[in-house]
Parts: structure tokens; C-alpha cells; sequence
């Protein structure tokens, strides 16, 4: 709800918000610990590898072969985390981070999208690629064969199964089929496990299914059980939210780029000294907040509610988003109007804001709105209201990261805003950063902190938590949009295929298939065998 300047309502009540975590003190010293530990043995390593490696007259080695080519090729899946495309542009936390390195290196990025994991480290193997960018968990044995780069965040492996079914305690109480996708480090997990404490254990590997498909088969009541790492999961469910954490199989673990392991070393340290640039300007923290720093608690309720609006709600409005979302996405614009007022044209407030966009008589005025529980004009005056705190926000905030600082000055007054970044940076963190900012806010509601402020008293917490789940409706929107058009993509593809295809006489031998295509049965007591995609 657009605020004015300063201004504090005493009688407004933000909606659902329950399934968002609130900032902690001990979470921002952790937060920075780790950093400051990550760059300090970053430092310490590129020292090390700086003055050891020779970074000249070594002409087959990897980092020279690419400076060579003037290119960086980088093999991927698709995946929210890794790599996707959204509205004709590529995005992911291991693109952006890609592309950084890049041009570090000063050549261009060649991105190659593969299906599986077998096809990646294929293209390792045939050097078809330089590196390996796709939310990769650090796998011991897999350094038998390739070497990885720092690590990008921590993630630990969790079993997962459909909301519904009983839920496992552990591994030896599962009824019913585990798969995991070939390749991965699951495998070797479920085999320390099998070994130290669950003899009967079985699973089933799957060639041709990625650890995202075989998530899917498990929300649509096709497979029982998957292993899947905590981000992917809590990315998905926002999607799926029908599936469901059992429990956590492994601790946290880092997740990394693999390298070729022979004549790699001038790259790793190159990466190395990349990184700990990075490190030194947040730029690490920054992208983990930008791709992970919303995920938190996840709410079934809420999240299946919203998604049965994108399908019953949002069609009728969805034209006039597209049409006055002329700064930002359309679909951020949606997922705002959502927060304000769960796409109810009539909505009121017991504070008497009013309309898909929430806006108050006064603010309604300065920008033209006669009516606000029209539908055109509330999104059209909500947008514009957007657009002046966008314009209003500091330059030396990075672009990508404005629209956060202006939806906080949206909400609860831009003064307030600027409070925020003011302490801040009176307690050294960057008050151009979201992820330091936003850690800030619940203080503004705090005797001790915000007596500090210029204008006192404001609704942090509200902010924050506003601004959160902006963030998680606008994820939810994106992918469930994404999986429809895929959706219909695939049914054009059958009917097309249907219509070209020309009937057969029926064999003599019913033909049997297997409900789960590249699926390998591991019977209880034997080590299972990693089944290879068919050529």
C-alpha cells in the first residue's frame, strides 16, 4: 500500500505474511562470518595458487585454450537456480555468476543446456566444456576424476514425498519406490547409508529424468520418494506445492562448478582470485539474496491458494499488468496487486485504502485516480506510484536491486526507507545493498534503534515482510506460468505427432513398458548400478 512520507498508520494490518521469517540479529552476524571466513581462505588460496602456478609458456593448459578460442564454455541444465530464461532473457545464479567470470577472463560465454547429469560431465569428458555450472553438490568421489571450484552456497540433501502420504521418519521406514537421477551425488549418500545403517534400502536410478522432472513425478503422485537439495526443493514447492520435506538426509553441503582435473590449475586459481573479488564486494551475498534470500518458511495454504488465483483471478486483469507495467515486469506488477489485495477490485482496508493496488484517498489524488476500485485505474495509479518511488531511489543502488528499496518506500513511507539505510551504514553494512538493508528493517519498530532514526517509529517488520512475499508470489508466478506454456507445448507436440502418425496393424505380443522410462531397480542388498542414458 503506497505510504506518504513518514507516515505511520497505526490501524493497518499487512496480509498474509505467515509464512515469512522475520530478520535476526544472530542471523546477520552469521551471515557475515561466513563471508568473512569464505574470503579470507579465498585470499589465502589464490596467494597460494598466484606464485605456485605457471601462468605463462603453458600453452595446453585450460585457461589458456580459452583465452586462446575467446570463448568460456559452460555446460548447464534448466533450472530456477541455474539457468532459465524469462521474457527472452537468460537469468539463474550460475548464469550471472558465469557471465561475471567471463568477463573477468575477457572472452564471451558460450552457455550449452544439457538434459542430464551424465551429459554434463560427457561434456567435461570430451571436452566439449570448460566447466560444469549447474547446482552442483561437492561430491568426494567425483574428485577421483575433476576439480571444483569454490564454493557458491550450502545446501543439504532432503527426501521428499507427496503432502498426503504418510511421512517416513527415516530410510528404513519408506513404502513404496525411491528414485534418484544418474549421476548425482545422492547416489553415493544412499550408498553410505545402505552400507552404515539401512541394509534393506533400495532405490531405482533414472537415466533420462532430472533431479527437477523426478520432483514433478513425485507432486503429480507418480513416484513415492526423491532426494533433491533444500534450495531446488524450496524453489519448486512454490510451484508443486503439493510436495513435501520428510526430512533432512545429509548436513549442509557446498554447492560448486566441477573443472577438468588435468591442466585446469591456471583456471582454478584464476577462479580463485575471481571469487575473492567477488567475496570483497558483496557481490557473492548479493546474488545468494537475489536467487535464495526469499525462499524461507514455506506455507502449503497460502501458496496453493494463490496458485488456484493465477488460474480462476488473474486472466481477467492479466491485460491491464501487461499494459501499465511499463518499468518492471508484468508479473511483479500482478504479484504486488496480489499482496495489496488478493486481485479483489473492491477491496478496503480498515484504514480505508482501497482497490487492487491499495491506495489512499490522498495518494489516489496526486495521481489522477477517481475511482480507485476501478480496476484500470488502481493498476494504473499503482504503477505510476511505483514508478516515482523507483525514480526517487539512490543511483548508487545497483539497478537490479531499486525496485526492492522502492516496494519498502511504497509500503511504509520513503523517509522510512532512508531510515533504514541510514542504520545501516551506522552499523558497517552497505546501505546500498538489499540483502544488508532488509536485515535492518524489523529494527525500525525497536525503542533502542529507531530513537536513532530521523523519523522514528516505522513498521519494519511490515516491510520486510511485504517486500518478501512480493518476491515469492512473483517466483510462483513466473514458473507456474512457465510450466502451463511448456505444458501446452508438449500437447501440440503430441497432436502433431498423432496426426502424422500412421496407424499400424496390431502385433501378435503385447509390448510392456515400464511406468518410469531410465529407471534402473536396485534390489535390497545389492549396490546399485548407475543406468547410462541410451544412445
Amino acid at each position: 500500500m503506497p505510504r506518504h512520507q513518514g507516515e505511520n498508520d497505526n490501524d493497518f494490518a499487512v496480509r498474509d505474511s505467515r509464512d515469512c521469517t522475520p530478520a535476526r540479529d544472530n542471523y546477520l552476524k552469521r551471515l557475515k562470518l561466513n563471508y568473512v571466513v569464505i574470503g579470507a581462505i579465498t585470499a589465502l588460496l589464490t596467494w597460494a595458487l598466484w606464485f605456485n602456478v605457471p601462468w605463462h609458456g603453458m600453452q595446453d593448459d585450460v585457461l589458456s585454450q580459452i583465452k586462446a578460442r575467446g570463448t568460456l564454455r559452460v555446460s548447464t541444465i534448466d533450472a530456477p537456480l541455474s539457468y532459465t530464461t524469462t521474457n527472452h532473457q537468460p537469468s539463474g545464479f550460475d548464469y550471472e555468476l558465469a557471465k561475471r567470470f567471463a568477463d573477468y577472463l575477457g572472452v564471451k560465454l558460450v552457455i550449452r543446456q544439457r538434459g542430464t547429469l551424465n551429459e554434463l560431465f560427457d561434456d567435461l569428458d570430451n571436452d566439449d566444456a570448460d566447466m560444469l555450472a549447474a547446482g552442483l553438490i561437492y561430491n568426494n568421489e567425483r574428485l577421483q576424476r575433476y576439480a571444483t571450484g569454490p564454493a557458491n552456497y550450502y545446501v543439504s540433501q532432503q527426501l521428499v514425498y507427496r503432502l498426503g502420504q504418510p511421512r517416513p521418519k527415516n530410510l528404513g521406514a519408506l513404502q513404496g519406490r525411491l528414485a534418484v537421477t544418474s549421476g548425482s551425488a545422492h547416489i553415493s549418500l544412499l550408498r553410505a547409508m545402505k552400507e552404515k545403517k539401512y541394509p534393506q534400502l533400495a532405490w531405482e536410478v533414472s537415466s533420462d529424468l532430472s533431479s527437477k522432472a523426478l520432483l514433478e513425478q513425485v507432486a503429480e503422485g507418480k513416484l513415492d520418494y526423491t532426494l533433491a537439495d533444500s534450495a531446488t526443493i524450496g524453489l519448486l514447492q512454490r510451484i508443486h506445492p503439493q510436495l513435501a520435506v520428510a526430512f533432512d538426509v545429509s548436513d549442509e553441503e557446498p554447492v560448486t562448478w566441477y573443472l577438468p582435473k588435468k591442466n585446469s590449475d591456471n583456471l582454478s586459481a584464476a577462479l580463485l582470485d575471481f571469487y575473492h573479488g567477488l567475496n570483497e564486494e558483496g557481490i557473492i551475498a548479493r546474488l545468494e539474496e537475489k536467487y535464495l534470500g526469499h525462499v524461507g518458511s514455506f506455507d502449503y495454504v497460502d501458496t496453493k491458494t494463490f496458485l488456484s488465483s493465477i488460474d480462476a483471478t488473474l486472466p481477467a486483469l492479466q491485460s491491464l499488468f501487461q499494459q501499465y507495467a511499463t518499468e518492471i515486469d508484468w508479473k511483479l506488477l500482478a504479484a504486488i496487486s496480489y499482496q495489496e489485495s488478493h486481485w479483489d477490485p473492491l477491496a478496503v482496508s480498515p484504514t480505508g485504502v482501497r482497490g487492487l493496488m491499495m491506495l489512499t484517498r490522498a495518494t489516489a489524488d496526486s495521481l489522477g485516480i477517481n475511482d480507485r476500485q476501478d480496476a484500470e485505474q488502481s493498476i494504473r495509479g499503482g504503477a505510476l506510484y511505483l514508478s516515482h518511488m523507483m525514480q526517487k531511489v539512490p543511483e548508487t543502488i545497483p539497478e537490479d536491486e531499486k525496485i526492492w528499496f522502492a516496494l519498502t518506500a511504497y509500503n511504509m513511507g520513503y523517509a522510512h526507507m532512508l531510515d533504514a539505510r541510514a542504520l545501516t551504514a551506522k552499523q558497517k553494512g552497505n546501505p546500498d545493498s538489499w540483502v544488508d538493508v532488509k536485515l535492518r528493517l524489523p529494527m525500525l519498530s525497536q525503542p533502542r534503534y529507531y530513537q536513532q532514526t530521523t523519523y522514528g517509529y516505522a513498521r519494519g517488520q511490515q516491510a520486510y515482510d511485504y517486500v518478501e512475499n512480493i518476491r515469492r508470489y512473483e517466483m510462483s508466478l513466473v514458473g507456474y506460468l512457465q510450466e502451463k506454456d511448456k505444458e501446452k507445448e508438449t500437447e501440440k507436440e503430441k497432436t502433431l505427432q498423432a496426426a502424422q502418425t500412421i496407424p499400424q496393424p496390431p502385433s501378435s505380443f503385447p509390448v510392456v513398458t515400464s511406468q518410469f522410462s531410465g529407471l534402473t531397480a536396485v534390489p535390497s542388498g545389492m549396490a546399485p548400478v548407475l543406468a547410462k542414458a541410451s544412445p
